[in-house]
């Protein structure tokens, strides 16, 4: 027997399940408040669930979306008939028996989501990867897990017993944050729920009722559990601390790249159109101000790249002051509404996409809303453009880090300006990133230097398969 079926026949024989399993169900509970908030205004069509258990967030799914057509799927049999039990004449639920890590449906789905299972998963990056397969064009992904620093109480009677917990270590989340696929922008965030059982044999005797025994690590003999008991009931009241893992993910409505940079005028610009010559690509700047001075960024790209019409996409709104969106449009009387910056129509098999943002990340576009808070709803992959002189490192880091803390995947870095080896190596070090390309300076700037720059950088293919 594999150590999944051990793990199917465990849960599937976990009779005392939905009166024990205290913490999944306030977990499923926050996981779909989490969920509904991401669908306020889209509900969701199809929904996959994995790991469904009996059915805990199933059954809040079906609340927030009556009209749903959901698929829930569990490596159980015997949990899925648990949840036919509890779901009768449901006739928009399809259960159905899979692996995670072996997905066997179609897709898309419009929501993928999962409460507390991916503990389980052996090859959670192969898995995530594959389930984000599955997901449509801006499709929402919602996960929870155990993370570390759970069980520490009773990991310390553990070692107060002098024995070793059959506990696996959990993941940080910035573990969990660095799995997440590069199709897309997720953030996990780590909240603590602190149960108490009436007493540590309880607590023993209720993770055998939902199935939670580990079978990779020899379990405590009845005398060492005896000695962790004894250590557990020290100290005061018995209590125990989860720490769950909230994962939400969306997948990117296009293929491409967001291109931001450390500041102005740091030639977002030719990298986006050597990019655009590089992949063949379509070209996209969403917000565009000081035409009063200069020509349009649109209007440069496609002159430096040589791109017909078509493949340049108007702005959502244009203003004349060299200034931030924000400001521009101030000086223009009006100002920019975030909902109306949406993605050009496009269907799957278009071209790759490069959208080019105005200035840096926390560029002011709005009240409340900054640049990051696009490159966040668009969700694609960003590549940083910064300066290759000194001054860099400072404001290449600030920029990742800012990046990165909204859950923004960061394809690579470009430098620009003469090479600058210990720059790069503490960019490509500190910044955990790697160089997609250095350009030097060129003169004159034309299509031919663009075509000399672009030949510099990696192709789509690579982009899309060498994932950092």
């Amino acid at each position: 027997m594999t150590s999944k079926d051990r793990i199917a026949t465990r849960f599937g024989a976990a009779r005392g399940y939905d009166q024990a399993a205290r913490i999944q169900r306030i977990a499923a509970t926050e996981l779909a408040r989490r969920i509904a908030s991401r669908h306020a205004d889209t509900p969701p069509a199809r929904i996959l669930e994995v790991g469904c258990g009996t059915g805990f967030l199933t059954g809040e799914l079906r609340r927030l979306f009556p009209a749903a057509h959901i698929t829930a799927t569990d490596i159980a049999p015997a949990m899925l008939d648990r949840v036919a039990g509890h779901m009768p004449d449901d006739a928009r639920l399809v259960l159905h028996h899979m692996d995670a890590e072996a997905p066997d449906l179609k897709g898309p789905f419009d929501l993928i989501c999962s409460s507390m299972a991916m503990q389980w998963f052996p090859d959670r990056t192969r898995t995530l990867r594959g389930l984000a397969d599955l997901l449509a064009p801006g499709g929402l992904m919602a996960m929870t897990t155990l993370c570390v620093g759970s069980f520490r109480q009773w990991r310390e009677a553990y070692a107060r017993a002098g024995v070793t917990c059959p506990m696996p270590e959990y993941p940080s989340a910035d573990q969990l944050q660095a799995e997440w696929p590069a199709c897309g922008a997720g953030l996990w965030q780590d909240a603590e729920i602190v149960d108490t059982p009436t007493s540590p044999l309880t607590f023993v005797r209720e993770l055998r009722a939902i199935g939670a025994t580990h079978v990779e690590h020899p379990p405590a003999t009845g005398t060492q559990l005896r000695h962790v008991l004894e250590a557990a009931e020290t100290g005061g009241p018995f209590a125990v601390s989860y720490h769950v893992g909230y994962g939400l993910f969306r997948r990117a409505a296009w293929p491409g790249v967001f291109v931001t940079g450390t500041d102005t005028d740091v030639g977002k610009t030719v990298t986006s159109a050597a990019l655009v010559r590089a992949w063949n690509a379509s070209y996209w700047k969403p917000l565009q101000s000081g035409t009063d001075d200069a020509p349009s960024d649109s209007t440069g790209v496609q002159h430096l790249a040589g791109l017909e019409p078509a493949r340049i996409h108007p702005p959502a709104a244009t203003f004349g002051a060299s200034l931030s969106p924000e400001d521009a449009a101030s000086v223009a009387h009006t100002r920019i509404d975030p909902a109306m910056i949406t993605l050009p129509r496009h269907t799957a098999s278009d071209r790759p996409l490069v959208v080019e943002g105005a200035g840096g990340v926390f560029v002011p576009i709005a009240e409340n809303y900054l640049m990051i808070d696009l490159m966040v709803r668009l969700a694609l992959p960003v590549v940083l453009v910064a300066r290759s002189q000194l001054g860099t490192i400072n404001h290449t880091l600030l920029s990742l880090a800012a990046l990165r803390a909204r859950g923004l995947h960061v394809a690579g870095v470009i430098l620009n300006g003469p090479p600058e080896p210990h720059g790069r190596s503490a960019i490509e070090r500190h910044g955990r990133v790697r160089i997609l390309a250095e350009f030097p300076p060129v003169a004159p700037m034309g299509p031919e230097a663009v075509a000399q720059l672009a030949a510099r950088l990696p192709t789509w293919d690579q982009m899309v398969r060498d994932v950092p």
